[in-house]
């Protein structure tokens, strides 16, 4: 997926120059606006890679985008931000009809920080089965609709729970294609840890089709994103598995998004590089630690988080649990966490922290 705004044209075509040179046989390009919709047309111009495009939280662009692309991605969570007089299955079938006239596939995208609130609602005890119910009822609209071309992806960013959901989906509907990934795995190499060894437990048994790697790293490095991913499936092939690492994650787990168009402030990437290195002296603590780059996910996705930072132009946003703390400047952030973060190891934990 291109990490850079699509509206910086030049910018997000090195980004298609890069994961076409790393190898990307999809690229994801998100649009949430008439302008960005704009930049994709010259874009799609340019290069003649297979684009997936992520309508986001505007699912009114379908029919602009969709002759410009292979494939649309909507994710349920956000349908009901737009047009609340009109119903789910509604705006579904506005979907559908841009997809049909235009030969395009469509992925129905579910993301465990934005699940449906009604899918939320219904399963309060058990967040998976709601993302896992949210998907299949999606596939219901779609197969209703008489429409063929679409996959699925169910996204989290606990390897564990995405085995356990695409596993359940499976088995409910086998037929219907896996788009599999690890959301917001993080940076190397514990996000290619966390994504490896979902991918190692689902594509051995059938389940899987596509895969995308999620690493925060730098954009011009998002090829890296492409290796690995081709390395683990290599590695699958040949049937080499790698075991976990002793005490993997059962410290310290700081999760972050892999950037995209919606990143307001490239110093995200470098933020969350320098949240790892100030939480080293904290590694042993089973705290987690999301850094989310946008102001889309970031809320939700942060909620199943100790501590969450989700970033603005000019400011982070810290949250503990579901609590928002307040707002810092980049500069003020690292001190302000430090501080929550020394109190929730001794609240968690009944240890005091003594300064550096």
């Amino acid at each position: 997926m291109t990490a850079t705004r699509t509206v910086d044209i030049d910018a997000t075509a090195r980004q298609i120059q890069i994961l076409e040179k790393a190898g990307a046989d999809i690229i994801r390009i998100a649009v949430d606006s008439k302008e960005d919709v704009e930049a994709l047309k010259i874009l799609r111009q340019a290069s003649k890679a297979v684009f997936s495009v992520d309508i986001q939280e505007n699912y009114r662009l379908a029919p602009l985008v969709a002759p410009h692309v292979n494939k649309i991605r909507y994710n349920p969570g956000h349908l009901y931000h737009l047009d609340k007089h009109l119903s789910i299955p509604e705006k579904v079938e506005f979907i559908v009809k841009a997809a049909r006239e235009n030969d395009c596939a469509i992925r129905i995208g579910v993301n465990s920080g934005s699940v449906d609130p009604d899918y939320k609602a219904q399963y309060p005890d058990d967040p998976l089965q709601a993302m896992v119910r949210c998907a299949v009822d999606h596939c219901e609209l779609l197969d209703n609709l008489g429409f063929e071309n679409y996959c699925v992806s169910l996204k989290n960013s606990d390897y564990k729970e995405v085995i356990e959901a695409n596993k359940r989906f499976a088995a409910e509907r086998p037929d219907v294609p896996l788009h599999l990934g690890v959301t917001e795995a993080g940076m190397p190499p514990e996000g290619v840890i966390k994504t490896r060894v979902a991918f190692e437990q689902l594509i051995p048994a059938g389940i899987g089709d596509t895969i995308r790697v999620s690493l925060t790293v730098p954009d011009d490095d998002k090829g890296e994103e492409i290796v690995v991913g081709r390395s683990i499936l290599q590695d699958i092939e040949d049937g080499r598995f790698r075991s976990v690492p002793k005490n993997f994650l059962e410290g310290l787990n700081i999760i972050a998004c892999p950037s995209c168009s919606r990143v307001e402030n490239g110093k995200f990437v470098d933020l969350a590089q320098d949240v790892r290195k100030m939480t080293e002296y904290a590694e042993k603590y089973k705290i987690t630690i999301a850094v989310m780059g946008c102001r889309v996910n970031g809320p939700g996705e942060t909620d199943d988080a100790d501590l969450g930072l989700w970033c603005g132009p000019a400011h982070v946003n810290l949250k503990k649990g579901t609590e928002a703390v307040g707002a810092f400047s980049y500069d003020e952030i690292l001190a302000k966490l430090r501080e929550e973060l020394d109190k929730l190891i001794e609240e968690k934990h009944g240890a005091q922290v003594v300064p550096d």
